[in-house]
């Protein structure tokens, strides 16, 4: 257990280090803020739809090592996807983030499950979900700014 917990701690490092998709999508189609006022983590989503599909996904901002991960992972994970499919994403992603310490993730969130700790500290679970909760304003309020209170 001690391997995969390092292994998890790795991904989520070098996420951290090297986000995928990071920096501005000139040809956006939508876009939203987020910010996590506990932390101060600070994120902007863009993405460029193709009809209902998430042609392309790039975030930008600041963040804890977890936030900035999440969101990397996160456009890593949507890209190709349909809305609906993003939304099934969103569901699972969350549920499993939220779920009582030492419920096995879902297999079918493939990356997103090395994640699946920061449900043991229920402040950081915020910093993993701002990016989500910054992608689905984006596609469905872009007007808002998304929160994680």
């Amino acid at each position: 257990m001690s391997d995969l917990r390092d292994l998890y701690q790795e991904v989520i490092l070098d996420h951290n280090r090297r986000p995928r998709n990071f920096g501005p999508l000139p040809e956006a189609t939508r876009a939203a803020d987020g910010y996590n006022p506990l932390c101060g983590d600070r994120l902007r989503v863009a993405v460029h739809l193709d009809v209902d599909r998430i042609a392309d996904i790039r975030f930008e901002g600041s963040g804890c090592a977890i936030s900035k991960a999440s969101a990397s992972l996160m456009t890593e994970s949507v890209k190709g996807r349909t809305l609906a499919e993003v939304d099934a994403l969103f569901q699972g992603f969350h549920q499993m983030v939220t779920a009582s310490p030492g419920t096995p993730p879902d297999a079918a969130l493939g990356k997103l499950t090395v994640l699946a700790g920061v449900g043991e500290f229920p402040m950081r679970v915020k910093c993993a979900t701002l990016a989500w909760h910054t992608l689905k304003a984006a596609l469905h309020d872009p007007n808002a700014i998304a929160t994680t209170e």
